[in-house]
């Protein structure tokens, strides 16, 4: 028998999935109820009402993407090492939760003031997590021009709920590899270094 965080889980995720085709305005708690096999006003058992069910999804995701980083870093014992764990860490989450990207991008500006501000506060410190390690990486940059390169590679992994459109069979490796490059690139790293090692891995 499912337990109630079960079944509010699985509200969630209905809710991710609707959100991220129809958006936030597009979907009522009815529709939510009948993609559940439940009546609209049973979801009000589980969450007071749509913008809860909004809040709820954005906020726990920035905190496992929060948490997650703080755990990886925490794992390792070099700034690379530390780097790469927090690139494959996003890539496996932008390949599995597309429709939570697509629904942070689109509806976060419609989640009640007080959940707004506490998910952009955690993704400050996700994004001061990253810039933390990358400047122990290349402890020459500058704190603003690691902000800036950290914030446009999330940017890129960012787009699996468009680049997954294409297809490509390899999307792991190819994110990784453009997010490392781009990194890299940002900070000086000459041109071909890191690609043509990664080549070598790969034969």
């Amino acid at each position: 028998m499912a337990t109630r965080r079960d079944r509010r889980a699985e509200i969630l995720g209905t809710a991710a999935r609707l959100f991220a085709v129809s958006g936030f305005h597009g979907v009522s708690v009815d529709d939510l109820g009948a993609e559940l096999g439940i009546s609209g006003p049973a979801i009000y058992r589980y969450f007071p009402g749509k913008d809860a069910i909004l809040a709820d999804m954005l906020v726990d995701v920035s905190r496992r993407l929060l948490d997650g980083a703080t755990r990886r870093v925490a794992q390792h014992d070099s700034a690379p090492e530390q780097l790469e764990a927090l690139l494959r860490f996003h890539v496996d989450f932008a390949l599995a939760e597309p429709e939570l990207i697509a629904v942070h991008f689109r509806d976060l500006g419609s989640a009640p003031d007080r959940e707004r501000r506490l998910v952009r506060q955690l993704q400050r410190s996700y994004v001061g997590v990253w810039v933390e390690v990358l400047q122990r990486v290349h402890p020459e940059v500058t704190g603003e021009r690691a902000t800036s390169s950290v914030q446009a590679v999330l940017g890129l992994l960012n787009s699996t709920p468009y680049s997954l459109r294409a297809g490509e069979p390899r999307m792991a490796d190819l994110l990784h590899d453009m997010a490392l490059a781009a990194l890299e690139a940002a900070c000086g790293v000459p041109s071909g270094e890191r690609s043509l090692a990664l080549a070598k891995e790969r034969r």
